[in-house]
């Protein structure tokens, strides 16, 4: 090619197409569903762009996608008339896998501890579907023309580390895309992708849903006959060439759930989302009255990389009489169901709705409520009837499914009884609040629970250790989003939930409790002249100095107020560059520990005496790193630790 540029792959995108080309599948027909479904894609843009710039559609070519085989010159090719790329786009879509995520993709591999044979399971969360062209092709050529433009370009590789791209010359929008196919091996999983047969059975697997005619060129014999339909004799039969459909293009949603098979449903997941995973739950519904409309709404079966990111895209793909107007409606769902997938088809919508007036449209609020509501339904039905379905589901989303607890005040009450957390009653297996609830002794009033940061470091906390003393289970909330779930979730079921980090702790019965109350009183007469010297050394962190009733082993422990933040709060502010204000905590000594006897009887013969100076700044770290918060002062209590060994030895 004239003109041609040569770019070089990153390292990573080379290692990618390496798998890709060598280990990915043993049945590549996959590569024409991925391929199609691209091309479907891109005409969906051209329409939605069409729909505020009429021009685009100017040159009046209808949309469609075409298969072209060369047998001769053992060549496929796959066009479509949607909105085609520019320099830019090529470069930035086809150049650069990176773009679609291939560094976290290899990332997930190396975690997760797979090879090659592995990939199949997570390359369509990362969307580098094009690239398995290259599992049956030698060489992959794609010419391109954007809708508007004037330029074409040609985009070349042999998926070896580098690409070229050129000037090209390409009368209509859209793109083809030609594969120089590698030769038959059928115990290798290239079958003979020319063959009209082989193609029109790939696309009746896996593309018959899609919107848009797939159409390839067939040659059939036309035969002349005579006035009683006998073929005429030394006639040569006519080769005529024409088109042949090769899909139903009927939407599947639109199709009685009886006729529709799960193998279906699961193609068409796969073609709207390029997942190759079948998804973990599908969901129809169809609202019928004044306002009518039909939901098809897949549950994914693993998390999308880009899950946690902010910025990424979601939504349901929303339809408008059959026609695709938005490609990610995010106000069709609320954020914290940004995990589902699927397509809204509203025959009272117009096809030139605004974004602006979409957001305002009062059906799109009904749909909403409507969906949500139908959603939370099935997951309730799925968290009762199939626990083992739900634990997956849940191991998979629960945490963005914990973000509506905080902004979801219509659901609020559903979002609860959908929640799950690991707890002291039992060491593997997470508890619902219900659950929680049903095992609560007579007794107990309130829902306990701690935050931090793992599951190992609060069940070691000792803010545990007069609950465990109870048998009275704890909660363990030791995601970032807990924090946002304490925050907002004040009760359940009458019960009040409660932070073991946070106030005064009073457990068992009434009349435990005054014995309780009464011990207190008289130990703090006995500690207060010490108390007052600890408060006194400790002020600038320290905000009062008191006897605990939570503690039975360890000697101290750092607890707040009912409305301070939790410890774990305060780091995930200072890691997020939050201000978090600095906030002194309680002390909370144990009034049976040793220690705490001995700094009695040193304060008892000398109130001067340095030691108890040293003993409070090691009982302040002591707290500090048992509920995992940084030394205020590494260096001094490193010190003071050194010193306290020297002496026992």
């Amino acid at each position: 090619m004239s003109n041609a540029e040569t770019f070089t792959f990153q390292a990573e995108t080379t290692q990618l197409l390496d798998m890709m080309i060598h280990a990915l599948y043993t049945n590549k027909d996959i590569f024409l569903r991925e391929l199609i479904s691209n091309a479907s894609d891109a005409i969906d843009k051209l329409r939605f762009e069409a729909l505020t710039n009429a021009a685009l559609l100017a040159d009046g070519e209808e949309m469609e996608i075409r298969l072209e085989a060369d047998k001769t010159a053992r060549t496929l090719t796959i066009h479509d008339t949607g909105i085609g790329m520019n320099r830019d786009e090529l470069i930035n879509n086809l150049g650069t896998i990176a773009k679609s995520g291939t560094r976290a993709l290899l990332d997930e591999l190396q975690k997760e501890g797979k090879t090659a044979e592995g990939l199949g399971e997570l390359i369509g969360r990362f969307g580098v579907g094009f690239y398995s062209a290259f599992m049956v092709a030698d060489q992959v050529v794609v010419v391109t023309r954007r809708a508007g433009e004037d330029n074409a370009y040609q985009w070349e590789s042999t998926g070896s580390g580098q690409y070229t791209l050129a000037p090209a010359e390409r009368a209509t929008r859209g793109t083809s895309i030609t594969l120089k196919l590698k030769d038959v091996d059928q115990d290798g999983g290239i079958e003979d992708f020319t063959e009209e047969w082989v193609l029109s059975r790939i696309v009746k697997r896996y593309s018959d849903f899609v919107n848009y005619p797939i159409k390839h060129k067939v040659e059939r014999e036309e035969i002349e006959r005579d006035d009683q339909g006998q073929p005429k004799p030394d006639v040569q039969p006519t080769i005529v060439v024409e088109d042949k459909t090769l899909n139903s293009m009927k939407p599947i949603w639109t199709r009685p759930q009886s006729e529709v098979t799960e193998e279906e449903l699961n193609e068409f997941y796969k073609h709207i989302t390029h997942d190759w995973e079948a998804p973990m739950k599908t969901m129809t519904f169809k609202a019928e009255g004044r306002f009518e409309f039909q939901c098809l709404v897949f549950i994914p079966s693993r998390a999308p990389f880009d899950l946690h990111y902010y910025g990424a895209d979601y939504g349901l793909q929303l339809y408008a009489q059959r026609v695709m107007i938005m490609e990610h409606c995010e106000d069709l769902l609320p954020r914290h169901f940004r995990f589902l997938k699927g397509v809204v088809d509203s025959a009272d919508l117009p096809l030139n709705i605004s974004r602006q007036r979409l957001q305002q449209d009062r059906h799109i609020t009904q749909i909403r409520t409507w969906l949500v509501r139908r959603v939370l339904d099935a997951l309730k039905a799925m968290q009762q009837d199939e626990s083992e379905a739900y634990l997956k589901f849940w191991e998979q989303f629960g945490r963005v499914l914990k973000e509506g607890i905080g902004n979801d005040f219509d659901n609020k009450e559903a979002l609860e009884a959908l929640l799950m957390f690991p707890s002291s009653n039992d060491p593997e297996q997470l508890t619902t609040l219900q659950s929680y609830v049903d095992r609560m002794p007579e007794e107990q009033s309130d829902i306990y629970y701690l935050t931090g940061e793992s599951r190992r470091a609060v069940e070691n906390s000792p803010h545990l250790e007069a609950f465990q003393a109870k048998n009275y289970e704890v909660l363990y909330l030791v995601e970032p989003v807990d924090e946002i779930v304490a925050q907002s979730l004040f009760e359940f079921s009458g019960k009040k939930l409660q932070s073991v980090g946070k106030g005064a702790v009073q457990l068992g019965s009434d009349e435990e409790k005054e014995k309780a109350e009464q011990a207190i009183k008289e130990q703090t007469e006995t500690y207060s002249n010490l108390m007052e010297l600890i408060q006194s050394k400790l002020d600038e962190h320290v905000k009062e100095v008191r006897l605990s009733t939570r503690l039975t082993a360890s000697p101290v422990c750092l607890v707040g107020s009912d409305f301070d933040y939790s410890p774990q709060l305060e780091r995930l502010m200072r890691q997020g560059n939050l201000d978090a204000p600095k906030q002194k905590r309680i002390m909370e000594l144990n009034p049976t520990h040793p220690i705490l006897a001995k700094m009695q009887d040193q304060f008892t013969q000398d109130k001067e005496a340095a030691v108890l100076s040293d003993y409070a700044e090691l009982l302040l770290g002591y707290g500090l790193i048992a509920e995992g918060s940084e030394l205020h002062d590494p260096v001094k209590f490193t010190q003071l630790v050194g010193t306290l060994m020297e002496q026992g030895l």
